[in-house]
């Protein structure tokens, strides 16, 4: 379990969290929801270590991990994706997802050797090609010449690669058109119960379909958390975000 304990941050007298204690449970898909400005990625950044907390707790599997850097968090078992695809553009594909394996590999490796001559690391980078459905004709085209959609999931095995307990997903669908969107929500659907994904989405119907729970945050404030059902019938989210028409 990851949880989140009365987590501040302020900029100024703005509260960008407000005193947020949510629970990602184990194998569960959480979205986080809420209107631009809520909060979401305030709070992706105090829970991947990238911005600190002006107060409250972070708890990975019962351990503090509050005042750890970005880095060991990494250690830790936590993995996140951007709003802007963050990959190697100017590798291949396949060196990309080679790298990736090696930065998580042991301290045995012998670095000296190339990549592609480890038989270990290019079955791991394979392996990793068939997680996240990428195709092998593309291993060895250049990773800024393919698709948004294409990039994401490039994004995802490098995410992947450090074997994480907890994913945390900033806007995958930004950018897409529908066809991507639908692709990319069917990769992150196959994830379910291997890893702890928090969605940052504001894709509704790419949320309501893939999350097992549901938090909503509104000016800083989580006013709601429960099943796709249950924040549907939530008055307040119903007033304060989802509106009417959508939560019908």
């Amino acid at each position: 379990m990851m949880m989140t304990h009365q987590l501040v941050k302020r900029f100024g007298a703005l509260v960008a969290t407000d005193h947020v204690s949510l629970e990602l449970h184990a194998g569960e898909i959480h979205a986080l929801i809420g209107p631009n400005g809520a909060g979401k990625s305030t709070l992706i950044h105090l829970l991947s270590g990238t911005m600190r907390a002006d107060g409250g707790t972070i708890e990975l599997n019962g351990v503090d991990i509050t005042h750890l850097t970005a880095h060991q968090r990494v250690s830790a078992g936590l993995s996140r994706s951007y709003q802007i695809t963050n990959i190697f553009k100017n590798l291949t594909v396949f060196d990309n997802l080679l790298l990736a394996v090696q930065a998580h590999a042991s301290s045995s490796l012998r670095f000296w050797r190339p990549r592609s001559h480890d038989l270990a690391l290019t079955a791991a980078a394979r392996e990793l090609a068939n997680d996240c459905a990428i195709d092998a004709a593309l291993w060895e085209r250049t990773a800024g010449t393919l698709a948004h959609g294409e990039q994401r999931k490039i994004e995802f095995a490098l995410a992947l690669a450090a074997r994480p307990k907890v994913l945390l997903l900033d806007e995958p669908m930004a950018g897409m058109g529908p066809d991507e969107t639908l692709r990319l929500t069917e990769l992150i659907e196959s994830m379910r119960g291997r890893v702890m994904i928090l969605l940052v989405e504001h894709d509704m119907q790419a949320v309501f379909r893939l999350a097992d729970r549901i938090s909503v945050l509104v000016y800083g404030r989580l006013i709601a958390t429960g099943t796709p059902q249950e924040i549907r019938a939530n008055p307040e989210v119903r007033e304060a975000y989802l509106g009417e028409e959508a939560a019908c």
